[in-house]
């Protein structure tokens, strides 16, 4: 084995040169969820050239590639590597020679750099297929942000035969983290990341001239209270001992300095790690709702939009993972987080059916106390993260042990 992760170590880094390049590409071309036809196309041509074998338009722009080793090892169930391909609707403001081509839409989550860590994966494992204990199956998704390019391809047949000829035995993803230092992993058993949920709230009643509130049913009034009042659900209503958020985030109502309006719209998101509180933290904001319109005179609706499912990586896998990654990185550098991040990823869809576990990459230079965080439009993925992503990918496909 030591022979083998000396040649993926020696592959990785020949390699290197032409994924930073690739990942700039990428980069240079974002595009929305389900939308991604540029990536979805630069992934195939790549496969093809490494001679993988792959299947295309799974969810729109998906693609899946397998690599299944000779004999016995072959018929095992596969691993399955998975990255996601989809860009956001924010203006780039990197100045970088790579910018984003596309004006309002940029790689500001880092998913050209996970695109472009699979496919170094897919090159490196290729090239070491004999030795690999199991087949290898590679997820190209779409749409994570706020898509459900996941529950789409888990619905599809990714994780069964019917994609890729292979059952898939358990999930390994990664995502680039701006917060962690370059040359870390991090992650937890157990819950990683919140489930995401979103409440939409109008409040309604007669509205009529300022001058005049007596004679209105004032939905500013009666929203600037609830948005206090829900505050008390978290606080209140949850065990401090159980992570939870509600966070109103709009608050739209009124056109003129003059005139109370008829109707106030409000919505928020919900972050929750276990399904007990999920539903407390829920049921608690509609009740909440409900009794201070009722307080105010007001009607008021109450629309709740489930989202992503809590991403729960499992007990046995994730500790052979970061025994794993303590190899491949050194002793103290895969860090156990004492707490779950109330971000959400669809990746937990995958860990709803086979075990699965999902790690952060450290991203953040040498040096520095801070990086551009996710979401914002200075951030870009640090190319000097590649290596260590491909080499991870690559240890955890060679597992033979990791399940089934």
């Amino acid at each position: 084995m030591n022979d083998v992760l000396e040649q993926v170590e020696t592959l990785t880094r020949e390699a290197l040169p032409e994924l930073v390049a690739l990942r700039h590409d990428l980069h240079a071309h974002p595009q929305l969820g389900y939308e991604e036809t540029y990536a979805s196309a630069l992934v195939q041509r790549e496969l093809k050239a490494m001679g993988v074998a792959f299947e295309s338009g799974l969810a729109e722009t998906g693609v899946v590639g397998w690599i299944t080793p000779d004999g016995e090892a072959g018929r095992r169930d596969a691993i399955g590597l998975r990255a996601d391909m989809d860009a956001l609707p924010i203006e780039e403001q990197t100045g970088l020679p790579y910018a984003s081509q596309h004006p309002g839409r940029m790689h500001a989550c880092g998913h050209d750099g996970h695109t472009t860590v699979l496919l170094g994966a897919a090159r490196v494992l290729q090239q070491v297929r004999r030795a690999l204990p199991r087949p290898v199956k590679l997820v190209f998704q779409p749409a994570e942000e706020g898509g459900g390019g996941a529950d789409r391809l888990v619905k599809a047949g990714v994780l069964t035969d019917k994609v890729g000829r292979h059952h898939v035995a358990c999930m390994f993803g990664l995502h680039g983290w701006p917060r962690l230092p370059l040359g870390q992993v991090a992650t937890r058993v157990g819950p990683l990341l919140a489930a995401t949920d979103n409440v939409f709230i109008t409040l309604s009643g007669p509205g009529g001239h300022a001058a005049f509130p007596h004679v209105t049913a004032d939905p500013v009034v009666c929203a600037a209270q609830l948005v206090t009042a829900l505050q008390a659900v978290v606080s209140r209503m949850v065990s401090p001992t159980r992570p939870a958020v509600l966070s109103i985030t709009t608050v739209h109502g009124g056109d003129a300095e003059n005139v109370i309006p008829d109707r106030v719209a409000l919505s928020g998101t919900v972050r929750t790690t276990d399904g007990d509180t999920r539903r407390t933290v829920i049921e608690r904001a509609d009740h909440t709702a409900k009794q201070v319109a009722a307080a105010h005179g007001c009607g008021v609706e109450f629309r709740l939009e489930m989202g992503y499912p809590v991403t729960q990586n499992d007990a046995a896998y994730t500790r052979r993972v970061m025994r794993m990654a303590e190899g491949l990185l050194g002793e103290g550098r895969a860090v156990e987080l004492p707490e779950p991040v109330m971000g959400g990823e669809d990746f937990s869809y995958y860990g709803r059916h086979v075990p699965a576990c999902f790690v952060f990459l450290g991203m953040r230079p040498a040096g520095k106390g801070t990086a551009a965080d996710l979401h914002t439009p200075a951030f870009d993925f640090n190319d000097d993260a590649i290596g260590a992503g491909v080499e991870l990918m690559c240890r955890a496909a060679l597992d033979g042990d990791a399940h089934g």
